[in-house]
């Protein structure tokens, strides 16, 4: 099995290991924001070359925080207790800042959606990122 590149990173720049349940659930959404963006940048540009304007757009439609809390709130029966957990408490976290163009519940299930992306990726489990996020394309219609 290859390393992850959150683990390759570690050991390039000599980082020791810390226990995953010493992150807050915020620090979680905020590298689990990023990995869902890649992943969502990824597909939109294998679908074709595009003009980065429709990129952008296609890209935007699906990481904004409305359809971050849509495909949760999809998801949800596919989640392991533990995923539930980790979603929930992202979801609780309480947030200083306020999505543009999203109502306060939509947010804070989007930041619950980006605390399991970012607890699944920090803990090597970028298969089930994938998973989570093909099935809730899929149930989402998107």
């Amino acid at each position: 099995m290859e390393e992850s590149l959150e683990k390759i990173i570690r050991e390039e720049f000599d980082i020791p290991e810390k226990d995953i349940k010493s992150y807050s659930p915020l620090t979680l959404a905020y590298i689990g924001d990023a990995v869902y963006e890649i992943v969502i940048r990824t597909l939109v540009i294998l679908q074709g070359n595009a003009a980065v304007n429709k990129l952008h757009k296609r890209t935007a439609s699906l990481v904004k925080a409305p359809a971050q809390a849509h495909m949760l709130s999809e998801l949800k029966t596919y989640l392991t207790e533990e995923e539930i957990a980790v979603a929930k408490r992202g979801r609780n976290a309480h947030s200083f800042t306020k999505a543009k163009n999203a109502t306060a519940g939509e947010y804070r299930m989007a930041t619950g959606f980006e605390a399991l992306i970012g607890y699944l990726y920090l803990t090597d489990g970028f298969e089930r990122i994938l998973e989570l996020i093909k099935k809730g394309l899929e149930l989402t219609g998107k």
